[in-house]
């Protein structure tokens, strides 16, 4: 029984699992573009053993078919795996999925939470809006709402998980790029206060805008609709503005939009003042969230995933990095890459540049600014030639290795269920009682447990960069 009615879910080799189940109102028609409302009760009991609609979003890969709003559009939606659902007090773990705050939903095979909710832990996913929908800065609209969203589901757990078996007074949230980069935020959200105890954050982006330059994107939009407002446009005419600006606009005028250019991300979290109103870094070294105990990290070779897919000729590389060191790196960067990787090509420099910049320093940083308890990780096993790539730690920690994403990162190779034991094992500890199974860290050290076939706690392993970017810090885009 949930606050709204009553459910029904299926049994799937031991583990309870409930789909599909509404913790707002569809965010459209008379909704459209405001912040999340609480669903509205149903009478009778209601099937949950299928997955709500996708939010709308651009197509993850060439050739994948377009999002249609024909799926339905009541797409904030909440799905359970527990393993106890008549118990009571089990840890409970909530995931955010990323996706470049432009795709992403809760259904996607590789986020499928049975071998995790098997550890004895309650399993939490949801989808929340993205791209435009959820990020757009439009007048009269409440900013961030895809992170108004991530709270209301996160209030709906407070209200309802105790129902499930879980322990509403221990919650875990946990996250991967744009949801690691959301976990950051919530730690730091007013809104969000109080209502998780622990987080994990696995690749954060340090990709954050001003209102000022969020509102220039609305504007390219907006031109690509013709001067319509973003409200009155069909989900799939928004979709197709969105992308038109990050694949042409951002190609055509790299020189205009900057930064943005370079993480070809045209939406993401706006450091609005009021729903966020502090970028995660100086929030958390002021204290913010001191009572939350905190797992952050990345892998080693984040940008070699983005690397294989990018079609441009190779001989670009020496140029693509000088323009990056230009107009990413602090000063001195080039020279300190070069002495950190002596004899290196321009592919493992500009790689390990848009790495740092991208994911690992935005990561390791985070762990410096938190005032709590706080663990850092690094994921350095490399089973194919992709390396310790972007996304490998996901499949390792659903422990869902079946899936044809999980086969292209991890080869395949035997060792893949170690490192996804490693990584279940560590995670649902913390979530259990706060303690990962290594040392804590500090920034004076630097403790990093590297996940590898021999694991080990390793003081500081990517120091150049870290004292590279610690002086600098992460900026805002503006």
């Amino acid at each position: 029984m949930t606050t709204a009615g009553r459910v029904r879910g299926t049994d799937e080799h031991g583990i309870a699992v409930f789909r599909g189940i509404p913790f707002a109102k569809s965010p459209f028609g008379s909704l459209r573009m405001a912040a999340p409302a609480p669903a509205d009760p149903w009478d009778g009991t209601r099937d949950a053993t299928g997955f709500g609609p996708r939010p709308p979003q651009q197509a993850v890969a060439p050739g994948m078919p377009a999002w249609s709003s024909a799926g339905g559009l009541d797409c904030l939606t909440v799905n359970v795996w527990s393993p106890d659902p008549g118990g009571s007090g089990l840890p409970v773990m909530v995931w955010i999925y990323g996706g470049a705050y432009l795709t992403g939903s809760s259904d996607l095979p590789e986020f499928d939470g049975r071998t995790l909710a098997g550890e004895g832990v309650v399993v939490v996913s949801f989808n929340y809006r993205i791209g435009m929908e959820g990020f757009g800065q439009i007048d009269g609209a409440p900013p961030n709402r895809g992170l108004l969203d991530q709270v209301a589901a996160l209030r709906w757990v407070q209200e309802n998980i105790a129902a499930f078996g879980g322990d509403p007074g221990n919650v875990t949230i946990f996250g991967e790029s744009a949801g690691a980069g959301s976990v950051a935020c919530l730690l730091t959200m007013p809104s969000a206060a109080g209502l998780f105890r622990r987080a994990i954050a696995q690749s954060v982006p340090g990709l954050f805008l001003t209102p000022e330059r969020a509102a220039r994107v609305t504007a390219a939009v907006v031109e690509r609709l013709g001067g319509a407002a973003p409200t009155e446009s069909a989900p799939e005419e928004l979709l197709a503005a969105g992308s038109a600006v990050a694949a042409e606009d951002f190609t055509a005028f790299p020189g205009r939009w900057g930064r943005l250019a370079f993480a070809s991300v045209p939406f993401m979290p706006v450091v609005d003042g009021e729903i966020l109103p502090s970028p995660p870094w100086p929030a958390l070294a002021g204290g913010a969230a001191r009572d939350v105990d905190l797992i952050v990290g990345f892998t080693r070779d984040e940008f070699d995933l983005f690397l294989s897919m990018d079609p441009r000729p190779e001989a670009e590389l020496p140029a693509r990095l000088d323009a990056a060191l230009a107009a990413l790196a602090p000063p001195g960067a080039d020279a300190a890459y070069r002495a950190a990787l002596p004899g290196a090509s321009a592919r493992r420099l500009y790689g390990t540049l848009m790495s740092d910049w991208l994911f690992r320093m935005p990561s390791a940083l985070l762990a410096d600014a938190h005032r709590g308890r706080t663990f850092a990780y690094e994921l350095a096993w490399s089973p194919t030639p992709l390396g310790a790539c972007h996304g490998l730690d996901v499949p390792l920690t659903f422990g869902t290795l079946d899936t044809p994403l999980a086969a292209m990162l991890t080869g395949g190779v035997p060792e893949a269920e170690a490192l996804s034991r490693q990584f279940r094992t560590a995670w649902t500890r913390f979530a259990a009682t706060g303690d990962p199974g290594w040392p804590g860290h500090e920034p004076e050290k630097a403790v990093t447990h590297v996940f590898d076939v021999r694991s080990s706690d390793v003081a500081d392993p990517e120091a150049s960069s870290r004292a590279l970017w610690s002086a600098a810090g992460i900026a805002v885009i503006d």
